[in-house]
């Protein structure tokens, strides 16, 4: 039988800030509090995504500008793995960041400006499963078309801005040309454009901040 008195488990977190001075009061922030156990740090997106791949953690907090993949690039590439921590982006809530980090799919939101408590406070309340973030009005997230696309169209896009052809689509997804056809047409309708060159405006236009397109 389930002992109902046993202590709670602690919260472990992995911390991820280009800044080392904002790392190392980070660093202490959490050490010093016992609900959280701190088990790793990184100053690059690449090197929180290596460490999280073999050592699980229940909360990634990240900056939103991490070099060099970004926060929204290493959401998207969390997002397919089981054991993924639930992530807050930790940044300047007088920019457009709580928005984008929902739109991105993070859990949660935490304004730098704001105090300690409030940091630990959202951290404590994502590894519940909460999703936290500051009042965004959903009604215009819901107008920005890309909030509709789902994880495969999101993909499609960001293959369609290479130029590739159908076939080519086919090949780098694993899916069949006709396929590939049927998400390019929900992807216009969704996208409100009418051929793939307005498509690809859209996503050069569009794309999350943090995207580069050095490597494209």
């Amino acid at each position: 039988m389930q002992d109902l008195a046993a202590p709670a488990k602690t919260i472990d977190v992995m911390l991820a800030n280009s800044n080392p001075l904002v790392l190392s009061a980070m660093s202490e922030i959490f050490d010093r509090d016992p609900r959280f156990s701190l088990v790793a740090t990184s100053a690059t997106a690449e090197g929180f995504l290596g460490t999280v791949m073999r050592v699980p953690v229940q909360v990634g907090i990240i900056d939103w500008d991490l070099p060099i993949l970004g926060a929204a690039k290493l959401i998207e590439v969390l997002r397919d793995q089981v054991n993924a921590p639930r992530l807050v982006v930790y940044g300047d809530g007088n920019r457009d960041l709580p928005r984008l980090a929902m739109t991105a799919g993070a859990a949660g939101f935490a304004d730098r400006a704001g105090d300690v408590e409030g940091l630990l406070a959202t951290c404590a309340d994502v590894a519940a499963g909460k999703m936290v973030f500051p009042y965004i009005d959903v009604r215009e997230l819901q107008k920005d078309p890309i909030h509709s696309l789902s994880r495969r169209e999101r993909t499609m896009l960001e293959a369609l801005s290479k130029g590739l052809t159908n076939r080519e689509l086919s090949k780098e997804l694993g899916i069949t040309v006709n396929t590939v056809k049927f998400h390019l047409s929900n992807l216009f309708e969704k996208l409100s454009v009418k051929n793939r060159a307005q498509a690809i405006a859209f996503y050069y236009s569009s794309r999350l901040p943090g995207e580069s397109s050095d490597s494209d």
